[in-house]
């Protein structure tokens, strides 16, 4: 265990520890979101004609199909030399990908080099981001009392919503601030240059943490497995559908609400960017502020009902929520608000219940590997299915596949054991 979680014991949290960790984690998904949130603006800078926009949407999903391959190689890397080296090198591939955006000369000075650059630097942050959520969730699972790894679990996303609650709300002041003209000419640089500079503030503040106990007792372990990708398929075949199965609809729920919808809104729906930005501002507020509670609620009356209470939950309310996505800000805090509460009874003890499934050993790999295949499938493509639907005027369907989705991953959490206070293999 860490020095910062064992001086303090179990009487209380060693925050410097979980921000230092989590930080990090911030920069990653701040850099993640932003490039969705502005991509209305920077589409024609890269790519010309109509199809801008579902061309630069599918770079961000061709970024989500090197997330697998980041998982499995970062993964594994954190397996064999450490979680802390690991974390150290997703964020500065991240960051470095964030700054080569922000600099980047536009189709009309370098023509398709620019679409090209483009790809390699999303494909950079795709690689980064694989193996950013699984050593992050392992870090923070494996530095938690096994009475508190629903609260510590929960600043892995009090950081992500902090990072989306940034991007949004600097979506919120420059298109108040900038005309439309003004945002596409320049103004969507300026938040891909602030990731880079948060960036380096997240470098300098996880080289301070300490390596696992978890990791140091079981390297050698990890060190001895031959296969170790197939190892979780031929071993742990339960783990791997059960995460897939939860994953695929907490991904698209993250998609949906943080990603897709914003472009969405505005396109197709007509709704006004600002209030868009507001709602989703004051909705990713509202899920950073659910978080810690709702790991503390895992702690105290178990993982599992909490888990079936949100797919459940989703399930129902998703398609009529979706009727809400129109002009009017206080339908889209209706619609913002309710989902990302929902979705709270999981992103809080995500890490927790991710790390719960795999031995130390295959930890990292194990999750990195499945969790982001699960997520390039459904998550990476969710903002560019829900437009392509949209232009046939079938947008609807992208809902209700949300639902069916959750009705699938209700039935795959209810065979899942209940983790609560148990000590991690």
């Amino acid at each position: 265990m860490s020095q910062g979680t064992a001086t303090t014991g179990e009487s209380r949290l060693p925050l410097r520890t979980l921000i230092a960790a989590s930080i990090g984690n911030a920069v990653e998904w701040y850099d993640w979101t932003i490039y969705t949130a502005f991509s209305v603006y920077f589409a024609h800078a890269f790519f010309p004609g109509e199809l801008a926009l579902i061309n630069t949407l599918a770079t961000f999903a061709l970024a989500f199909f090197f997330r697998p391959l980041g998982g499995w190689l970062l993964g594994r890397f954190a397996d064999l030399r450490g979680r802390k080296t690991a974390m150290l090198v997703t964020i500065s591939l991240m960051a470095g990908g964030s700054l080569v955006i922000g600099l980047l000369p536009t189709f009309e000075t370098i023509g398709w080099a620019a679409a090209i650059l483009l790809v390699l630097a999303r494909v950079s942050q795709g690689l980064s981001l694989g193996g950013e959520v699984s050593n992050a969730s392992a870090y923070l699972a494996e530095i938690a009392p096994a009475a508190k790894r629903g609260r510590y679990s929960a600043f892995f996303y009090i950081s992500t919503g902090t990072a989306l609650l940034i991007a949004s709300l600097l979506g919120y002041l420059l298109t108040a601030l900038l005309t439309e003209e003004q945002l596409t000419d320049f103004g969507w640089r300026i938040p891909f240059l602030i990731g880079g500079v948060l960036g380096l503030l997240g470098i300098w503040l996880r080289r301070t943490l300490e390596e696992t106990e978890q990791f140091e007792e079981n390297q050698e372990k990890a060190k001895a497995l031959r296969n170790p990708l197939w190892t979780t398929l031929t071993h742990h075949p339960k783990a791997v559908g059960q995460l897939v199965g939860f994953s695929m609809l907490s991904t698209l729920c993250y998609y949906t609400f943080f990603s897709a919808l914003t472009p969405f809104a505005v396109k197709n729906r007509d709704a006004d960017a600002t209030d868009v930005f507001l709602a989703l501002s004051i909705a990713t507020a509202l899920f950073i502020a659910l978080q810690y509670p709702m790991g503390a609620l895992s702690d105290r009356f178990g993982r599992k009902p909490q888990l079936l209470i949100w797919s459940a939950a989703t399930a129902i309310l998703i398609v009529p929520l979706s009727t809400l996505v129109r002009p009017g800000l206080g339908n889209l805090l209706v619609v913002f608000c309710v989902g990302v509460a929902l979705y709270t009874a999981m992103t809080s003890i995500a890490p927790a219940i991710m790390s719960e499934l795999f031995p130390t050993e295959l930890r990292g790999l194990g999750i990195g590997a499945w969790y982001n295949l699960t997520v390039a499938v459904f998550g990476g493509t969710a903002p560019l299915v829900i437009q392509m639907l949209a232009q046939y005027e079938l947008s609807s369907l992208f809902f209700w596949y949300i639902a069916v989705g959750a009705a699938i991953a209700f039935f795959v959490i209810r065979t899942l054991p209940e983790t609560r206070g148990t000590e991690l293999r």
